[in-house]
């Protein structure tokens, strides 16, 4: 029993690991700012239609189609590749796995959309359109380490 609980909180763990893995290429580095500035939430009208949602309907209502990366009890994610961009949809069963997992991508900074159980990862500039569509709140994480640009 006891090795059943360790095994998982190992899954736990590499799961939440592998998908901050990927936030620096798909979000950019984004040293500025720290996750309590976040702008007002946004009444989008598909808001009520993403709180809380799949990765399959946040990603087809910012025009892609999500090739699911990660399949766990503590999330989902999916990666969206365009010619434009690439962005990252990460949604939670709970909202403990949500902030569990803001808080360790803080350690990678970057600017994120996040709503009622999901997370969007994707260049900033890309996401004031998103944030029409789906709603939710613009965080920007603090990095580790000295800001760009700073002796």
């Amino acid at each position: 029993m006891a090795e059943q609980r360790v095994r998982g909180a190992s899954r736990r763990r590499l799961v939440v690991v592998a998908g901050l893995a990927a936030l620096p290429v798909i979000a950019g580095c984004g040293g500025e700012g720290d996750a309590s500035r976040s702008s007002a939430v946004s009444a989008a009208p598909a808001a009520e239609v993403v709180a809380p949602a799949k990765v399959e309907v946040i990603a087809g209502l910012t025009g892609c189609e999500a090739k699911i990366r990660i399949e766990a009890d503590e999330l989902r994610q999916g990666v969206c590749r365009t010619k434009k961009a690439d962005w990252l949809i990460t949604t939670f069963p709970e909202e403990k796995y949500k902030e569990t997992w803001l808080d360790s991508a803080r350690v990678y900074g970057g600017t994120h959309l996040v709503g009622p159980r999901w997370v969007l990862s994707a260049r900033p500039e890309l996401l004031g359109a998103f944030r029409d569509r789906l709603g939710g709140t613009v965080r920007r994480l603090q990095g580790v380490g000295p800001a760009p640009g700073s002796s």
